[in-house]
């Protein structure tokens, strides 16, 4: 299969473009598509072929479940059912946006997209362009991550084609992705509810709608079911080994001195340290200010990558601090190391 590239404006998508795109949806095909949040693998949500092409083309365990992304609320006839109380209030002020909801699934609705569970998460994405596609294609769109399956999440139209490239019909690109880490999820089909996956949408701004929520922490091997996404604990990795440092500046300098000693290395660094890395002679990717969660979290899987394609025997990153979205990244960072963190004295 021929994948074709389409560059196409984030605020103002072409109508053909969109129109071709969806004609790809209504076929059975695999269309990748931009989000706030990472670019997604669509397909038709009622079309069990197309649902089992994305398993096969990302390599995906079954058991690990998809999103249903819609439009409008609308869409919700048929994907879910038996709304809890705190659904309306959690899609009016999150939606669209980065929260992914879990509810309780339709029975018209394949098991295939929920690993067997009786919840489906649900997202309405906060793109033009992503909006426009679920619009055109009258359905909607289940949409994992538009990569192979475990490897760091895509952020731009070139890393979708650097995965997929001949696995799917067609990559709307529309440049990079505005938060860089996926949706938060939330299960409210539990009370209290509970998060099972962070993201950009905090804890704290849940909390403020919902009272009490519970964080998830439990991971999950490819051979469970999962009732949501991104609960694996080996997930967003690059192929070379990472290292995951936790402790104070002094003490991941030391870590960081002691393995460029020993290996040829590349530090995921902060701005902070960019300067000592330069006098030591030591290859760095800054990812903004340690204190700047959002710009980390739009470097992070772009870095992730780069730094795969250079040849490093390793990758070293610290966790950066703070709440909100940063919380995410140590999440991701947390699975990228396949759960190993060195906590350093």
């Amino acid at each position: 299969m021929k994948t074709v590239l389409r560059s196409i404006s984030a605020s103002h998508p072409d109508q053909a473009d969109i129109a071709a795109a969806a004609a790809h949806i209504a076929a059975g095909d695999l269309v990748a598509m931009p989000t706030e949040t990472v670019y997604g693998l669509a397909a038709d949500a009622h079309n069990p072929a197309a649902v089992a092409r994305i398993f096969a083309a990302k390599g995906r365990p079954t058991t690990d479940p998809l999103i249903v992304h819609i439009a409008d609320v609308g869409q919700l006839a048929d994907v879910a059912t038996d709304f809890p109380p705190a659904f309306a209030l959690l899609a009016e002020t999150f939606w669209p946006g980065p929260l992914t909801i879990l509810l309780p699934r339709h029975p018209a609705l394949s098991t295939q997209i929920t690993a067997g569970f009786d919840t489906v998460a649900v997202r309405m994405p906060a793109h033009p362009v992503a909006l426009a596609l679920i619009r055109a294609s009258r359905t909607p769109l289940v949409a994992p991550s538009a990569n192979l399956f475990s490897h760091p999440s895509p952020t731009t139209g070139m890393h979708v084609m650097h995965d997929l490239d001949g696995r799917i019909a067609m990559v709307l690109d529309a440049g990079p992705c505005r938060i860089g880490v996926e949706s938060t999820i939330v299960d409210i089909t539990q009370s209290p509810a509970r998060i099972l996956r962070q993201g950009d949408v905090s804890a704290e701004q849940l909390s403020t709608v919902l009272g009490e929520v519970h964080i998830v922490t439990r991971t999950l091997a490819a051979s469970q079911a999962a009732p949501a996404p991104g609960m694996l604990l080996k997930h967003y990795a690059p192929r070379t080994p990472l290292m995951l440092l936790r402790g104070d500046s002094a003490a991941v300098r030391r870590t960081v001195l002691d393995a460029h000693a020993q290996k040829r290395i590349i530090w995921l660094c902060y701005a902070e340290d960019e300067a000592f890395a330069g006098m030591q002679g030591i290859d760095t990717m800054c990812l903004g200010a340690a204190t700047d969660g959002a710009q980390i979290a739009r470097s992070l899987f772009a870095a992730l990558r780069a730094a795969d394609a250079e040849g490093y025997a390793l990758i070293v990153i610290a966790e950066p601090q703070g709440e909100g979205v940063a919380a995410a990244v140590r999440d991701r960072l947390y699975r990228a190391a396949e759960g190993v963190v060195h906590t350093l004295a």
